[in-house]
């Protein structure tokens, strides 16, 4: 599962990274805390699920027949208990000698207790047949921040009446939503192979689990495509997909490879994912397991509820991750491309050995997360592995209610609580800091045999921890102890004095988290005369003091010369040091601290020497943020940077890069850039064209709305970020319409972007229906959001509208209405 949520940060409201799941607080008084969640219990044992199913788009009901076969695992028993949420289910029967003998049963509306027909032992199968009817919208359940609805079967439009919307249907069983459409034992510690057969209009296109058996035209106008799963997987991970798609072949090692996409995107697939035989490769030869199934699909479907999901061999994706040529050439390895690979490893990892338990659902999903970064450092250089590494960090940290909860963990509010900042971020952040600790072929022999061991089964960190023993030699029990089975991360804080008398630098090392000491392997590198020497150093204690030899004041001593360590940290460089670091030691983290630094203190000449090279360093994020840090208002620094960021905005090899000197160069309101501006129209880049339409519209307003106008046609991603920007700030009625219906049909991170300019429009459009549709438009969103905490801030700033239309009663009463219905 990859995740997408919406944040508030520093007091206004943005969009979050999309890859990321948010903390979830459970109160600390909640008795549910203190109750031990332990592994299902197997009673019985699923071997084989067979479904024949039809829709009804009118009603949104699934018409299912199944024959489920099972055995007892161990113990004889006469009876079998299915998870079926919210179904109607009209006959449950024994199926002996090719007939159905009716059993009794019982059902509470989640599960179904069903009585044998005899004691059956566990050298015996026995099939149960189920004639039921999934109502998925009428049934009310709970979802999780990484899953907002948990209802297992969408329909999507099924009517056909919303304009420009396809019809489609798909299903969502992480957690347990499958049993939502057939009934199961819906837990992750069992597997089954599948027979599914679904009939659909014949027009569409089917998708699921497996191979695509045979396909009958019925002469109803309907057609029944069967597809079959041969290999055992969980219930959690079927999946079903019906709609109009258009099917990309590819293959990889002559395995079928299969993009299904809407119509409009469908020029676009290979674009858009056919950089997944690569990664199959990448991921196969790693692992030293090849792709484990006979076949990868990946479909894009509309509305759905997560980022994407590794249903076996067919993933599904949320529509974030499509995008013309023009849009995916300003993405680089963005939150859809992660979510590609994220959902991949999957298939390995969680699909191929499976979590025993949502306690355990780090063997999932901090894989799938560390899996972004080894595939960033592969395709893209190490700094981007490491840059992919750090932020995932960074998010966790973050979250303040994060250092409560243990990575594998046996206590929690409720199941869908598990998929956090902990699980993901920090778990994933984990698996990074055990490569570098074991070294990369050791760590990587330990997946091997992890996944050999536990092959089409289910697995546990405690199996982790025993294969990387078993690769390494190590004992590991300290690290699994410490990052599996606690919680936190140390908080360190780092300084250093030289003795020239005694020719003696020391490092004091102090961990300030309540709690215990963290053990801590890292490497210091000390540079002095042009050579670093590396002294390799545990920290076993809340303080420690270490010194070294040295003949001369070093230039810089680098604690965690690796830069990998999990924690908070306080260094107290002096900007010296970090002028030195940021051109002599070598990692991405090195030179992103020293910028950090540089940015504090612009008016010392180090600080501008960090900055002023940074603008051209050789990775590109580092040149953004430089280029972002800089303070033009600084007479030295303006001087220093505006031919570099000249040179930059005509010539760099990247968009985002060109994107960003253009903006700081249009801040300066320089009518010597317009020109410059100009030119930077005719990009194929959006990125670089959003920023040039923003820059001409800081220097001239007048001149940006008809020019914005020219582009509303061929707009997205920044440009149309661009547009809506102008028009929001200076527009007038007659643009009210596109800014509209732009907002309310955009996704998170438009909306988000656009919601402060979006309100001032609303204050300030002359007719009273435009307000209206306004107000209602953002208090859908803050209401929408609420649980993610915008609420507050989506008040203040309705306030501001009240005030902006203080003579306009209607406006005034509808907003009063919407601030009591976030508070």
């Amino acid at each position: 599962m990859k995740t997408i949520y919406a944040a508030v940060l520093a007091g206004s409201i943005s969009a979050c990274a999309l890859s990321t799941a948010i903390a979830q607080t459970a109160p600390p008084e909640n008795p549910a805390l203190k109750i031990y969640r332990e592994t299902p219990p197997k009673i019985n044992d699923l071997i084989h699920t067979k479904l024949d199913v039809r829709f009804d788009y009118k009603k949104r009901y699934m018409y299912g027949k199944e024959w489920v076969t099972l055995k007892p695992h161990f113990y004889p028993t006469d009876t079998l208990r299915l998870d079926a949420k919210g179904m109607d289910l009209k006959t449950i029967a024994i199926v002996k000698n090719g007939k159905n003998t009716p059993l009794k049963f019982t059902y509470d509306s989640l599960t179904v207790a069903i009585k044998l027909d005899k004691v059956y032992k566990n050298t015996e199968n026995y099939t149960i047949y189920i004639d039921y009817t999934s109502k998925p919208n009428e049934l009310k359940v709970k979802g999780s921040a990484a899953i907002n609805d948990a209802k297992g079967l969408y329909f999507v439009n099924p009517d056909g009446t919303e304009k420009d919307k396809p019809t489609q249907i798909w299903t969502q069983g992480e957690t347990e939503g499958s049993s939502a459409w057939f009934p199961t034992i819906d837990k992750p510690n069992q597997k089954t192979t599948d027979e599914i057969s679904m009939t659909v209009p014949a027009k569409y296109v089917t998708l699921s689990n497996g191979r695509l058996a045979s396909k009958k035209v019925n002469a109803d106008g309907t057609r029944t495509d069967t597809w079959k799963m041969e290999l055992p997987h969980s219930p959690y991970l079927f999946m079903m997909a019906v709609g109009d798609f258009k099917i990309y072949k590819d293959t990889w090692r002559g395995k079928e490879v299969s993009y299904y996409l809407e119509p409009k995107y469908a020029p676009y697939a290979k674009d858009i994912f056919g950089f997944t035989p690569e990664v199959m490769e990448f991921y196969s030869k790693t692992l030293g397991v090849d792709y484990p199934w006979n076949k990868y699909s990946q479909i894009v479907v509309r509305d759905y509820v997560s980022g994407a999901m590794e249903n076996t061999t067919a993933t599904l994706h949320g529509d974030y991750v499509q995008g013309t040529k023009r849009e995916l050439a300003d993405r680089y390895y963005d939150a859809g491309r992660s979510t590609i690979v994220h959902e991949l490893f999957h298939q390995w990892f969680g699909d191929y050995v499976t979590a025993e338990s949502w306690s355990n659902l780090t063997v999932n999903e901090s894989f799938a997360d560390f899996s972004e970064s080894i595939w960033a450092e592969y395709k893209y250089g190490k700094d981007m592995g490491d840059m992919h590494s750090y932020e995932a960090m960074q998010s966790y940290l973050s979250q303040p209610s994060a250092k409560t909860k243990d990575l594998v963990r046996f206590h929690y509010n409720d199941k869908e609580d598990v998929f956090d900042v902990v699980t993901y971020q920090k778990g994933g952040r984990i698996l990074y800091m055990l490569r570098n600790f074991l070294g990369k072929d050791a760590f990587y022999k330990g997946l091997n045999i992890y996944l050999k061991a536990n092959a089409l089964k289910n697995g546990e960190a405690q199996q982790l921890r025993l294969a990387m023993e078993e690769a390494s030699g190590k004992d590991l029990n300290w690290f699994f102890n410490q990052w599996y089975y606690g919680a936190g991360h140390p908080v360190l804080n780092i300084s250093y004095n030289y003795d020239a008398v005694n020719k003696t630098q020391t490092v004091y090392l102090q961990q300030s988290q309540d709690g215990n000491a963290f053990t801590l392997p890292m490497a210091i590198d000390i540079y002095s005369g042009g050579k670093k020497v590396r002294h390799n150093v545990w920290m076993r204690n809340k303080a420690d003091t270490l010194s070294f030899p040295a003949a001369t004041k070093p230039d810089l001593v680098n604690v965690d010369g690796d830069k990998i360590l999990l924690t908070k940290k306080t260094d107290t460089k002096s900007l010296d040091e970090y002028v030195f670091q940021y051109f002599n030691a070598p990692l991405f983290l090195d030179r992103n601290e020293a910028i950090d630094a540089a940015k504090a203190k612009q008016t010392e000449k180090g600080a501008q020497k960090i900055l002023l090279a940074a603008m051209k360093d050789k990775f590109y994020p580092l040149r953004v943020k430089a280029i972002n840090a800089a303070n033009l208002t600084n007479d030295d620094v303006r001087n220093a940077a505006q031919p570099i960021l000249v040179n930059l905005a005509q010539t760099d090899d990247n968009n985002l890069v060109r994107a960003a000197a253009i903006t700081a160069l249009g801040k300066l309101k320089a009518s010597g850039n317009m020109n410059l501006f100009k030119e930077a129209l005719a990009s194929q880049s959006y990125a670089i064209q959003g920023a040039a339409l923003n820059a001409i519209g800081l220097l001239n307003p007048a001149d940006a709305i008809p020019l914005a106008k020219t582009y509303e046609k061929d707009s997205e991603g920044a440009l149309k970020q661009a547009i809506l920007g102008v028009y929001a700030t200076g527009g007038t009625d007659e643009q009210w319409t596109y800014v509209y219906n732009a907002f309310i049909s955009g996704a998170p991170q438009t909306q988000f972007g656009l919601l402060r300019k979006f309100a001032d429009f609303t204050g300030r459009v002359k007719n009273p229906e435009y307000a209206q549709q306004g107000i209602k438009a953002m208090a859908d969103l803050g209401i929408k959001y609420k649980q993610f905490g915008i609420a507050p801030q989506v008040i203040q700033i309705l306030n501001g509208v009240k005030t902006a239309r203080a003579t306009d009663a209607a406006a005034v009463a509808a907003i009063d209405k919407a601030i009591t219905q976030l508070n």
